[in-house]
């Protein structure tokens, strides 16, 4: 019979297994990283993991997608405190590049690469990714609507250009390290050009 939890207990199961496995794709990958190795690190019986993840690309992808909401919304903050009153393109680059920067700099995200991520959407529903996409398409949304945008500005093409660019950015080591940042610049500065008042 497996062992009942408290809420705090559950609680701090869920906090350590998202964390272990943080940690895990950072120094292991996606592949590699394996619930038997979670478990361990946690020390919770192997059953235990199954009452709060189905698979560990479940878990994965959870893990995933908070540290990406931490960047939404550090991006948010940043965004609202730009001056729009100076060289916006100029200052937008910047704080875009700044945050493309900082996702290469999160363990969690440093391992990820086009294969990685392919090996684990093929584990998550369609559905679920598309909301995902959708849901990022309204966070765009609404830190562009915080800047003067051109009329008619597509916000679904810019996040497919935003989302473009972040793909580019996991194939970096394809990329000569000299020209890497400016062509990244290059990049961000170009689709905020299109859009800017």
């Amino acid at each position: 019979m497996p062992k009942c939890y408290t809420n705090q207990e559950k609680d701090e199961i869920k906090r350590r297994l998202m964390e272990e496995a943080g940690y895990c794709m950072a120094q292991y990958g996606i592949k590699k990283t394996t619930v038997d190795e979670l478990v361990k690190r946690v020390g919770i019986p192997k059953g235990t993991f199954y009452l709060f993840y189905e698979s560990k690309e479940r878990l994965l992808w959870e893990v995933i997608l908070v540290a990406h909401e931490q960047m939404e919304r550090e991006m948010a903050e940043k965004v609202a405190a730009v001056d729009l009153t100076g060289d916006t393109l100029d200052a937008l680059t910047d704080l875009f590049l700044g945050f493309y920067q900082m996702a290469e700099e999160m363990p969690v995200l440093q391992i990820l690469n086009s294969e990685e991520m392919n090996l684990l959407t093929k584990k998550i529903p369609a559905e679920e990714i598309a909301a995902h996409q959708k849901e990022d398409t309204v966070e765009i949304s609404r830190l562009f609507a915080q800047i003067p945008l051109c009329e008619g500005v597509d916000i679904g093409a810019v996040t497919a250009a935003f989302h473009a660019i972040y793909f580019a950015t996991l194939e970096r080591d394809k990329i000569a390290p000299e020209d890497y940042e400016k062509g990244l610049r290059l990049l961000i500065g170009g689709v905020l050009m299109q859009i800017l008042a």
